[in-house]
């Protein structure tokens, strides 16, 4: 027997220490030591020579205390020739069962060749499958996890303490602040201009310049680029049969036609669809509207992308007028209007639910079922999951429930959340996920002044590179990757709940190659920290000024022109109630908390070899390289884009 040392680390979370007694053992190769209680414990531990494989930890109430749950960060152990263990955890015990964790070293099912080991290994999966269930919420999109409420999800993937306090301190502060001003419950239409001003009751620097701007013309083509959802703009070659525009009817700068403009390249089509022909909600009693309109744009030589033609609905008539800038001002304002709010209402079930929230809670729970924590993959991805089941849950619960807030301010609200999300799913492909192919497809990739692609493919480059870097030092060849049975139920899992089994979305079904892992690794993550920053960051910035994006309309759109004024807009508007609960709810999900982790950090320290922990730190400064970049961009710009600068990008879903 000789001696090791042995320091174990309690996490920096609120109410992680216990009073209770801890016993440790120390399980390798050549044998164990005895169990030993830490509170007693003077001296080193003594310990047969050999390399370690795992630890046995424990914990015991103690006489005079009740039964407390501990959160052991990691345990770091030191052998007489000086190499040093570290056993990452993690983990709330809350039991007085004993827990097994292995020594740090990521190693893969077909490398772990101890027998204590594999029986860790496959003890850690079963209770994961036990804990992490899949369930169908609504049939057509994409499985989540099997929990009533927050508080039946394992305790390590909650939120803090601190989280939970400032989450429930943010919604109910902003409708305290509404209530006093007595508009919360207040179910009237807005009186006036002035008296909607009253309710902006909190301002950033860019939701003022929203307020100032949502008139103009080249605002509204900005936002399709360089707002919260850049992902419908795309370069039109051919017009839509369904949108019957002609070179009479528009006005284009530069005085060229609009087939000249479209095979230059300069003409581009936002669709939306996806809303044909779904039920509206009913919102104090009122039938609500949303269309389903069709945008032309038209790139400037200016460089500026401005609105041309909005026809409201899917399908021409006579009573289904093409607007044009050359309308009265309330006529091409009121178009703009309903795109916009068609807009929020797409643009939060699919841009932000369906392609971040519902794929990152997928990616999650494939991830605790099918891997271990000793795998390189459950360490790479593992940060990239903070609080994700929880925020899901809630939204479940408060958002999109029949009860929810999309019920009582959204005209998408009650059935017609299922037929979107359905609709989207069934419109959703590898390829748009993946943002290099995604702007190409699209046909944006010269486009001026587009930020978002700009800085996201940069941001998809920084990824690549670490994710590459990291899976290479343990893949070494693409067989590897093929004998890796838990690297492939985690991609099947995520196949058949994720994307329902649907070949035509091109989500591999299995990886053969070490380039097909990184790529899709790489999209993981871009989804659950940089994506989701883009669609959701920016929520109080351009939805918070409600005229900006309604979340719903309750009069039809205009099918004549020149009978719309400012009390026509006014009357169209969502009611007093309607406006500021949508305001609160873009707040709160706007708010950062105080535990935010930026994209590139990791407060735990899963790795401990050498040379992933080295990539982690060249990792984080090419993203601090990038963040200087963004900066020094945005101060030449009259409009900054902040949304994907790494430092205010989260390492995860987590809003």
């Amino acid at each position: 027997m000789v001696d090791y040392k042995v320091t174990v680390f309690t996490g920096s979370l609120d109410h992680a220490t216990t009073y209770n007694d801890v016993y440790i053992k120390l399980v390798g190769t050549d044998g164990e030591s005895h169990r030993t209680r830490l509170i007693d414990y003077k001296g080193p531990l003594a310990f047969i020579r050999g390399a370690l494989v795992l630890i046995e930890l424990d914990k015991q109430r103690f006489s005079l205390f009740p039964e407390e749950d501990w959160f052991p960060a990691k345990v770091e152990v030191k052998s007489p020739e000086g190499d040093t263990y570290m056993v990452p955890i993690y983990r709330w015990i809350t039991d007085s069962e004993v827990h097994r964790f292995r020594e740090g070293t990521a190693l893969r099912v077909f490398e772990d060749n101890h027998h204590l080991g594999r029986y860790s290994r496959e003890k850690e999966l079963k209770w994961r499958k036990e804990e992490y269930r899949w369930e169908v919420y609504k049939e057509g999109i994409p499985h989540c996890i099997k929990a009533r409420d927050p508080c039946s999800l394992p305790p390590e993937v909650r939120f803090s303490f601190t989280k939970t306090i400032q989450f429930g301190f943010t919604a109910i502060t902003g409708m305290i602040e509404l209530k006093l001003e007595g508009l919360a419950d207040c179910k009237k239409k807005w009186k006036d201009m002035h008296h909607l001003n009253r309710a902006f009751w909190h301002k950033t620097h860019m939701a003022d310049y929203v307020q100032e701007h949502w008139k103009e013309d080249v605002f509204f083509g900005y936002q399709y680029l360089n707002g919260i959802n850049p992902m419908l703009i795309r370069r039109c070659a051919n017009l839509p049969s369904n949108f019957p525009v002609t070179d009479d009817m528009i006005f284009l700068r530069g005085q060229s036609s609009l087939g000249e403009e479209m095979k230059k390249g300069n003409i581009f089509l936002v669709d939306y669809k996806l809303l044909d022909g779904v039920k509206p909600n009913v919102i104090n009693r009122k039938k609500q509207y949303l269309m389903a309109p069709l945008v032309l744009f038209h790139k400037t030589p200016q460089d500026q992308l401005m609105p041309i033609a909005i026809q409201l609905k899917q399908t021409p008539a006579g009573n289904n007028p093409i607007f044009f800038p050359t309308d009265s001002e309330y006529d091409w304002l009121m178009a703009k209007i309903f795109v916009r709010s068609a807009d929020f209402n797409l643009h939060q079930l699919n841009a932000h639910l369906l392609r971040t929230h519902l794929l990152a809670e997928v990616f999650t729970v494939s991830l605790l079922r099918n891997v271990p924590m000793v795998h390189p993959l459950y360490k790479l991805l593992i940060p990239h999951t903070r609080y994700t089941l929880q925020i899901n849950i809630m939204a479940r619960l408060r958002l999109i429930s029949k009860t929810g807030v999309f019920t009582q301010i959204a005209a998408c609200g009650g059935e017609g959340m299922i037929t979107i999300l359905k609709r989207s799913m069934s419109s959703m492909t590898y390829s748009s996920l993946c943002i290099p192919e995604d702007i190409a497809e699209r046909g944006l990739e010269d486009v001026p002044n587009f930020h978002y692609r700009d800085d996201g493919l940069r941001l998809w480059d920084i990824i690549s590179r670490f994710v590459q870097e990291v899976l290479s030092y343990y893949y070494k060849n693409d067989a590897e990757v093929k004998q890796d049975s838990e690297l492939q139920k985690w991609i099947s899992d995520i196949f058949v709940h994720g994307f329902l089994s649907k070949k035509s979305t091109g989500i591999p079904q299995s990886f053969t190659s070490v380039a097909e892992l990184v790529k899709f690794v790489t999209m993981v993550i871009f989804t659950c920290s940089a994506q989701h920053a883009a669609v959701n960051s920016g929520q109080y910035d351009f939805d918070g000024w409600m005229p900006n994006a309604p979340s719903s309309l309750q009069r039809p759109p205009p099918t004549k022109k020149g009978k719309t004024n400012e009390d026509t807009m006014l009357d169209t508007f969502p009611d007093v109630n309607t406006t500021v609960k949508g305001m609160a709810t873009v707040w709160l999900l706007s708010k950062q908390s105080t535990d935010f982790v930026p994209l590139g950090h990791y407060p735990t320290h899963h790795f401990t070899e050498e040379t992933p922990c080295k990539l982690m730190k060249e990792f984080q400064e090419r993203l601090e390289d990038f963040e200087a970049h963004i900066k020094g961009r945005n101060g030449n710009l009259g409009v900054p884009y902040t949304y994907m600068n790494a430092a205010e990008v989260e390492n995860s879903v987590s809003l």
